[in-house]
Formats: C-alpha cells, structure tokens, sequence
C-alpha cells in the first residue's frame, strides 16, 4: 500500500491558471470587502494553488516553480510555471498555455526546457516567446537530455506481450479479453496490456531526435518502475557516454513476489549493459552522481519483498572502486537527498518524531578505511520538509508542509538554522481561513512504551465545552504521519467542522527508529490496535472529550484498522468510516497484485498454517459477529491493491447484521480518488455521514 512516491500522489490533480486568473478567482470566493475568517471547508481547500519545486538556474539567481489549480466547473486541472528572482524576490508567469508543464532543464544561458504535451519546449526566462523544439510522433516521458547536450533519454510504452484478445487475434477487432499465463496481470489501477515502460536514448541536436535504441531490448521489463516510478530513475553518467536505469528485471510471478530492483548502466559505444547493484537484493533507486562526477550514490533497501525497509544512502567512488552504505549506522530512513555543491555533504530529508526534517551527512574522505558517516539533523519544528529542490550558495530551498499550511517553496539558511518563506501563493487564502490549535501529546502505551500523537482541535477551540472526537488512522502501514497537507484527508479541514481530531503515531510508523517501524510486521492486529485504543482511551480523559461521541477513521491499512476496530471497540466508538480497508485477509490475499508486500507484512500465504494469526486473530471479517456500529464504506472500483470484494464484503455484512452503514462506490477511482468532482462527493457524504450519526 505504501510506495516511495506514494507520499505525494494523494495530493495530485493539478493544473494551474495565470496569477491575474487566480487573484480575480480569489478575490471572488473570499469578498475581499469581509476580512472575518472562517473554517476551512472543502471548497475553499480545492481553490488552494499547489505548488511544486521545479528547478534552479545554474547561476542560482531564479527558481522555477509550477502552480496547479483546480476548476470545479469543468472538472479539470492546469499547471503553469513561474519564475522567482532569488535575488529580488520577484515573481514573473513563465507559461499559461492549458495543460501541464514540467522543467527538464535550466541552461546556463537562462533557456527554461520544459515538456508539454509530450514535447520539448524553451524558453528563455530573461526575453522572448516559447518555441517548440521537438515534433515527435509519439509523446516524450521521464525526459533527460545529456551534459553535453547531444543525447536524449526518455521512455515509451512498447508492446511486448499479445495479452490482449485484438493483439492475440487480430482477426477478432470488437473483441475485449485478456489472456494470461502469469501473475501481474494487474497493477494499481491497470490490467497488464501487454506493453512494457522501456528507456529509449537517442542523438539529440536544437529538437530533432535521432534513431531511438530502446535499452531493454524488448524485454518483458519496466523502466521507469511501475506504477509510480519517473525520471528519478533515469541518470546520465558526467561524460555523457552511458545511462543509468532502474528496472526490476523479473517477470510474471517472479516480479509480483519481488522488490529486487538493480541500478543498469548502458554504455553507449559498447551497447553493453552492467547491472551496478548486483547481490543488492531490495529496492536500489534514485541514481545520482556528486557534482564533480567522482562518485555515484543511491537509495538502497537490503530486504527483498520489504517495501518498507529502511532506506540507505549507498555511495560508490570510482576512483577506489569501494562501495559504502553511508546511513547503516544511523537509526532512521531516507526519503530523498541531493549533494552539496561543493561535494564534501549530502543533504536528505527523513521522518522525524511526527515530523519530516532536514539531515546533513558528511562524506568520509577515504572510504577504503569505511568509517563512518557523521550525520545530524539540521532543522526541527512543527512543520514537514517534503523535499530539497536545490542549494544557492548557503541555502537550501525547498517545500514544506504543515498541517494547516498546503505546500510552499522555503530558504532554509544552514548557517542560522532559519526556514523563510519563498513563495506565498495561497497567503491571501489562508487569510481568511481560521487557523487550528495544533498539539502533541504522549500516551502510554499498553505495553508502556511512550506514544505520540497529533492533536488538531477545532477553530476557537474552548476547552470549557465538549466536543466530538475522532480517532484518525494512518494507512502503509508503514508510513509516517507527519504535518503533512492533503486535499483529502486533510485533518485541519475535519477539525475545522467543530471536531477534535487525535492522530496517532503507531506502532509501524518511521521517524521513531528501524524497531518502531518494523513492529506491525506480522502483527497488524496486535499492538498498533491497542496504540490506537490507548490514544483514544488517553484524551477522553479530557474534559472537553465528549465520550458519547466518538469516531474512528481511517483509509488502507487504515480502514483495516477501523474494520478491526469495529469488532474489538467495546463501545468506545458511535460511528465509522473506512476508505479502501482490507476486510477479509484470505481473499485480499487472493486478489491483491503486489504479492510481495503481502507476503512481507503477513508471513505470506493463508493455506500455510504457520501464517494462520494473520488470517484469523487478526482478519477483521472473523469479529463481525461483535460489529455494533454504524459504518461508512468507501470503496474505489479500479483499485487492484484493495480490491473492490473487499469493501463489497464490509458493506453486506453490516447490512445483514442490520448495523446503519452506507456504501459510496467509485468506479473509476483507484486506492484514492482523484477526480476533483468525485473528491467532493467523497467530502459531503465523508461530513455528511459524521454530522448525521456522530
């Protein structure tokens, strides 16, 4: 459920209008007139700009960035590009074409290359109108274009498989069947057509593209990863002479049981291939190389089929030929990093304490002695830091979150550890939003470990009244529940609606240590359960906790949670609302595609009696006998990781025991829902539902 990209993905949907658009926009939803503020409501959430960090200028004097925004009358979303003196603090609108566009490059000469609708574009960010450059017959993806400017690297669907029956039997046109022999025969939200994501690399002059080479040499493998792997997992080597992909080169089964992906360098004179990470058996991503081109780095996990093992910075030098992992030694893992400008530090992001901050790690000069690496966190406060987009001489810019503020593009000065604001596009918003107390608190676990939780209370909170509270579980389950911002599950807009909300760091989730984060493994019914109960069972100490009206909430292995809640509550919850939950193990075993997360997290199949707590003590179907409570199913209809009988099974069992409970079906939705109209159905029934039954 869990994917390194995952993380952001709940937040798409975007495109983006010109700034005169956006202020007129604005200035009409908030009648500029009333400075009285307000609650957050969904509305108003999906009129918030998203912004995204898209490049720095090689002079480091302009940062690129994209908004996307959201129309509600016709559905859709755009994005555009703007450019921020980092001098001046001027901003100007690079694009305002429809559509969406993505920086590939910053040239030195101030040309922004960005793609558009599957094409290369320039323009330059000083003067002058954007040009075309290239007019390829099929559309360009994951582009990456050489130092030297002479190459090109991107990928395409090609077909390699006849699954499909048009394919198979092309006698047949109107027929729709698909044949297959292996697993994968579906992932995330597609059923295998039988085309394969290959990296292609071709001669490349001002936009006109040479013969392509596909590098995998149609083989049955992907590269980028599917489904949510991108140019991150493309690299040039310094001179320009190879590529390196990432691509787990199985096939079938043996890819569905797998995370075994390996880092492949190309040479482009030899056309030979070198698999880099050989006996590297987890997920080997994110190729980079240090500024200087001496040495290559990346983000490595040791165990296959755990997708949510520790991430580690290995480092390789070329010139000693020795390979070290960097952050062994550290007790925590890695989102993402890039390297310092002057090649002696690396600077990575990871979960912090509830939080996401900034780490820095100095490189040891010689690597043959491997000592170890120092590493220290720079940056600490309520807020996340959700990536690094650059440095500029002693600063780092990058985006942040916190749970009432949507994404933003911040300096973070190394020398006097301060986060200053970069862009404020959603300030005029947010001016007129009420803001939310916001708190941590500790609970003693059941087996008296500390346990942190986020407390969000309601606009002009009062703690002399009392107030509905909810319990919201996180999904992964191995994924940190930071000050994170979604245009869903955003828990400034629930407690904005006059509730508290309490939101638990879990047994499972990083950012508390590798054992915290390990422990749900094979217990997902055990000990995370009782955290949840302990956290709710703690704040209802309060008085201002309304213990008659409690709720639980929760998406994926949160909606898990709130299935097994419903059994084992006791009361302590009036009502329930779970999104794409797993219900019952056998069959989610069954019908689920990524086989090996479900291996790793439940031992691995039911018919071996040795997994058999997975299937029974902790298989939320085998406590509906004790389910009381009204319940609120979502469930997405193009969801193959939570397949659709699993919400299905939850809903008829509630209905035949005669417990209230609803069922919002989404057909063309996937694990979340990314259709801005369908996300406000999902708001109005998710609200409608609480202030009907809680």
């Amino acid at each position: 459920m869990k994917k390194k990209s995952l993380i952001t993905l709940s937040i798409l949907l975007c495109a983006s209008a010109s700034i005169a658009q956006e202020n007129k926009e604005t200035k009409m939803v908030l009648n500029m007139e009333n400075t009285t503020k307000a609650p957050l409501d969904p509305q108003t959430l999906w009129k918030l700009g998203r912004v995204s960090g898209e490049g720095i200028s090689t002079d480091g004097k302009t940062l690129v960035y994209g908004v996307s925004n959201y129309a509600v009358e016709t559905n859709s979303s755009e994005k555009n590009l703007y450019t921020l003196s980092l001098e001046t603090g001027n901003t100007a609108p690079l694009t305002s074409e429809k559509g969406g566009e993505s920086v590939i490059q910053i040239t030195e000469n101030g040309d922004i290359i960005y793609l558009f609708k599957g094409q290369l574009w320039k323009k330059n960010r000083y003067k002058g109108e954007a040009i075309q450059l290239t007019h390829s017959e099929t559309d360009l993806e994951n582009v990456k274009l050489s130092p030297n400017g002479q190459y090109i690297l991107f990928s395409k669907a090609v077909l390699i498989k006849k699954y499909h029956s048009t394919d198979k039997y092309p006698d047949l046109p109107k027929s729709d069947a698909y044949v297959f022999d292996n697993l994968d025969y579906r992932h995330w939200d597609t059923f295998n057509n039988g085309k394969f994501n290959h990296p292609f690399v071709a001669s490349y002059n001002n936009g006109k593209i040479g013969e392509a080479i596909d590098l995998l040499q149609d083989e049955p493998f992907y590269s980028p990863q599917m489904p949510f792997g991108g140019s991150e997992d493309f690299e040039w080597t310094p001179d320009s002479k190879a590529v390196l992909y990432v691509s787990k080169k199985r096939f079938g089964t043996e890819y569905a049981v797998s995370t075994n992906t390996d880092i492949y360098r190309y040479d482009l004179t030899s056309k030979q291939t070198t698999n880099l990470t050989e006996g590297m058996n987890g997920y080997d991503t994110n190729p980079t190389y240090s500024p200087d081109g001496t040495k290559l780095t990346w983000l490595s996990m040791k165990k296959d089929g755990y997708e949510a093992d520790k991430n580690d910075i290995i480092i390789f030098d070329k010139a000693s030929s020795q390979r070290l992992n960097l952050t062994a030694h550290w007790d925590g893992t890695v989102n993402s990093f890039i390297w310092s400008k002057d090649n002696r530090k690396i600077y990575f992001v990871a979960p912090s304490k509830g939080t996401v901050q900034l780490f820095e790690l100095t490189v040891p000069t010689n690597l043959k002695n491997k000592s170890l690496a120092s590493i220290k966190q720079i940056s600490e406060g309520n807020f996340d830091i959700t990536g690094i987009v650059g440095q500029v001489a002693n600063q780092l810019i990058v985006t942040s979150t916190k749970f009432t503020r949507a994404t933003e593009i911040y300096k973070y000065d190394l020398a006097n550890k301060t986060l200053t604001a970069l862009t404020t596009v959603n300030d005029k918003m947010y001016a007129h939003i009420s803001d939310n107390k916001i708190e941590s608190r500790i609970t003693k676990a059941s087996d008296g470990q500390d346990l942190f939780s986020w407390v969000i209370y309601p606009p002009d909170f009062d703690p002399t009244k009392k107030y509905p509270t909810i319990l919201y579980c996180e999904g992964g389950p191995q994924s940190a529940l930071t000050q994170f911002y979604s245009f869903r599950w955003n828990l400034q807009l629930i407690a904005s609606q006059g509730y508290i909300v309490i939101a638990p760091n879990r047994r499972g989730m990083p950012g508390w240590g590798v054992k915290w984060n390990e422990a749900i493994s094979k217990d997902w019914g055990g000990q995370p359960i009782r955290d949840y109960l302990s956290a709710i069972d703690d704040i209802s100490k309060e008085k201002y906790v309304d213990t008659a009206r409690r709720a639980a909430i929760g998406a994926s292995y949160g909606g898990y949670s709130v299935y097994m809640l419903a059994g084992v509550h006791e009361n302590r919850f009036k009502t329930l609302i779970a999104h794409n939950g797993l219900f019952d193990m056998r069959s989610w075993y069954g019908t689920t595609e990524e086989l090996f997360f479900a291996n790793h997290e439940l031992g691995g199949p039911y018919w071996d009696k040795a997994n058999a707590k997975s299937y029974t003590e902790f298989n939320p179907s085998e406590y509906v006998d004790k389910w009381n409570t009204p319940i609120l199913i979502f469930q997405g209809g193009h969801d193959y990781r939570v397949p659709i009988g699993q919400g299905l099974g939850a809903f008829q069992a509630a209905q035949l025991k005669k417990i209230k409970s609803r069922l919002v079906y989404l057909p063309d939705e996937n694990h979340w829902v990314l259709s801005g109209h369908n996300a406000q159905v999902w708001q109005r029934e998710f609200f409608g539902w609480l202030k009907e039954t809680l």
